[in-house]
């Protein structure tokens, strides 16, 4: 088993939440490095961990409209703020979204930009069962997925993803209107080579961090194999060839030339928007969306565990992670497996669970919790 030096690992001591989901009010203090959520399904279990993963940029582990997250029957926004302890030193994070619809952020009571001013204190990764097809599912679930693993390590990519995507739909509706002035077009590709080259590089030199680290620590009779990770795009391949500022060049020269191939298509059909994660089971050399369900989800798992040991080795903090209804997934075995290796990455763990029974062998280390509608018991 890989592990990796810790140089910073932050725990979540208080949450508090206010009109979030299921949660009128939540006032909770932890104390464990390693925190197990039980309770019947409904209870509220995913939304605490929907409310951690909103402390990272982007719209969470549901990708819920920020609205959504409003309690029914509040006040018409939300609040949530935890207290990060790192090195015996305590932060307040909270961010919030007014009845107005507003989006609010806070660190120490002062306001900040936007959540990726949360990276200098906490990194957020998470696994939940919607993500259980991500190797058989459509490629840009894969590419969300890769994102998410950029972003882990660069709080700033998910910010330039968006203005890639909003680039391409204005692109699109240019040609679709069928514009004659050829220069609001050189404009708008001159934006998305920019855009879409960063973008790429961001994604390729995530995967090539994450599988010199996975090829670093392989071990064929792990309980969760090694992935053998690569990316597949024109754009990622020739960043590996060639300088950034040349395959810009390239690319803007491609948007211009094919330009009638997209008005016909309906959108821009070369770029990062097209490329795909291609993941294999290492020691079987296999596909992963060739292998059965089982072994998709202990490879699905083992890469999560490797990026969370690269956030570290990059950053030198370790992330914090949310794992939503994973442990069910698994034998016995695999699942005291899965708690040892948890335990040795050194950062705070969230896990949720219906049946008590699967959080067993974490008594005595782990603080074990029932999720009951709208409060939180110690077990």
């Amino acid at each position: 088993m890989m592990t990796v030096a810790i140089k910073n690992a932050p725990r979540v001591r208080r949450l508090t939440l206010s009109d979030f989901r299921s949660y009128a009010a939540l006032d909770c203090r932890f104390e464990s490095p390693m925190i197990a959520l039980f309770g019947e399904n409904g209870a509220g279990k995913t939304n605490l961990l929907e409310a951690l993963s909103l402390f990272s940029p982007g719209r969470g582990l549901r990708r819920a409209e920020l609205a959504e997250c409003a309690r029914r029957g509040g006040s018409g926004g939300f609040a949530g703020s935890i207290e990060v302890e790192i090195d015996g030193a305590t932060t307040q994070l909270g961010h919030g979204l007014t009845a107005s619809g507003e989006r609010l952020f806070r660190i120490d009571r002062e306001p900040a930009t936007s959540a990726r001013a949360f990276a200098d204190y906490v990194r957020v990764l998470w696994l939940t069962p919607a993500m259980d097809g991500l190797f058989s599912g459509p490629a840009g679930e894969r590419r969300r997925f890769l994102d998410r693993l950029a972003l882990g390590v660069d709080a700033e990519h998910g910010a330039r993803a968006n203005r890639l995507e909003r680039a391409l739909r204005n692109r699109n509706r240019l040609l679709e209107e069928g514009v004659s002035d050829r220069r609001w077009l050189d404009a708008a590709e001159q934006e998305i080579a920019a855009l879409g080259v960063a973008v790429a590089a961001a994604r390729r030199e995530t995967v090539s961090r994450l599988a010199t680290l996975i090829a670093a620590g392989r071990n064929d009779a792990s309980s969760f194999p090694w992935a053998d990770v690569t990316i597949e795009g024109e754009l990622e391949q020739r960043l590996g060839l060639e300088p950034a500022l040349v395959v810009e060049e390239w690319y803007r020269g491609e948007l211009a030339a094919l330009r009638r191939r997209d008005a016909a298509a309906g959108r821009t059909l070369i770029g990062p928007q097209a490329s795909d994660l291609a993941v294999r089971h290492g020691p079987k050399n296999e596909a992963a969306r060739a292998c059965s369900t089982g072994e998709q989800k202990a490879l699905l798992m083992g890469l999560t565990l490797a990026h969370a040991k690269l956030v570290d080795a990059m950053t030198g903090q370790a992330p914090i992670l949310l794992l939503d209804e994973v442990a069910a997934h698994f034998d016995v075995k695999r699942r005291e497996a899965l708690y040892d290796e948890l335990q040795a990455l050194g950062g705070q763990v969230w896990m949720t669970g219906a049946d008590p029974a699967l959080f067993e062998p974490l008594w005595g280390r782990a603080e074990l919790l029932l999720v009951t509608p709208g409060r939180i018991t110690s077990a």
